[in-house]
């Protein structure tokens, strides 16, 4: 049979994206160029705890050692740096979702590998809950709308209705590591019928960015005190120890 009969099938099966960070065609299935896709900050050398960005791979950062987070990992493909920070500021704070999309695309295919590479699999995914006025402002939860094409990506259920925001604080931003444990305290609470719900499983909290952790560790925190077994944290970006 000539290969000439099949050159149809083989156009229609050819997805032409265009990549969303340069514009030229992405030539895969995802609308991402692979010079691109090479050029973005992968996270390379981190804390096997917390994912701070250390020289090397298979190290504990000083604060993981000192005294172990409530959750037992995080799971982070880039460093919070360009072109990662601005797309992931225009998905939040310019309602770009096909970038956000994107972004949850490329860290369910790093999740799918950590997996392979023995990472236990949560039995739900639990988004960040936002504060109310920030989301009637902004107009969504940018770690629902991650959590929900994650869950869909890895097949897992996602729950955005167990973690509460159970008072408005002001944004973490500019805040250092104290300040945004003070900012939190009593932020967060459980649904009422959290408690049946999560003894004994293991959870994944999901964000758009882990800076010092405060918010991942109070959440994490409330979710282990109400039985659950194990929670990790999913999210876009790690950002290094201030002042490196």
């Amino acid at each position: 049979m000539s290969t000439a009969k099949f050159l149809p099938v083989y156009y229609w099966l050819k997805i032409n994206h265009k990549c969303l960070l340069c514009d030229e065609l992405a030539e895969q299935s995802l609308p991402l160029c692979a010079p691109c896709e090479t050029d973005l900050p992968w996270l390379a050398g981190q804390c096997a705890v917390c994912a701070l960005p250390l020289p090397t791979q298979g190290l504990t950062c000083g604060a993981c050692m000192r005294q172990l987070p409530a959750f037992s990992r995080v799971e982070a493909p880039w460093h919070y740096a360009f072109p990662i920070d601005t797309l992931i500021t225009r998905f939040k704070h310019q309602a770009r979702w096909p970038l956000g999309r994107l972004l949850a695309e490329l860290l369910a295919r790093h999740l799918r590998h950590a997996y392979a590479e023995g990472l236990p699999r949560p039995h739900r995914i639990l988004p960040v809950p936002l504060a109310r006025s920030r989301q009637r402002q902004r107009g969504f939860n940018q770690a629902a709308m991650l959590s929900n094409w994650l869950g869909r990506e890895l097949h897992l259920p996602v729950d955005e209705h167990l973690l509460l925001r159970a008072r408005d604080t002001a944004a973490q931003q500019g805040l250092d590591a104290r300040a945004r444990q003070r900012n939190l305290r009593q932020a967060f609470a459980l649904s009422a019928s959290a408690a049946a719900v999560i003894a004994n499983q293991h959870l994944a909290l999901v964000d758009d960015v882990l800076t010092t952790g405060a918010t991942a560790q109070a959440l994490a925190h409330l979710l282990r005190q109400a039985g659950a077994a194990r929670v990790d944290v999913y999210c876009l970006a790690r950002t290094p120890k201030p002042g490196v």
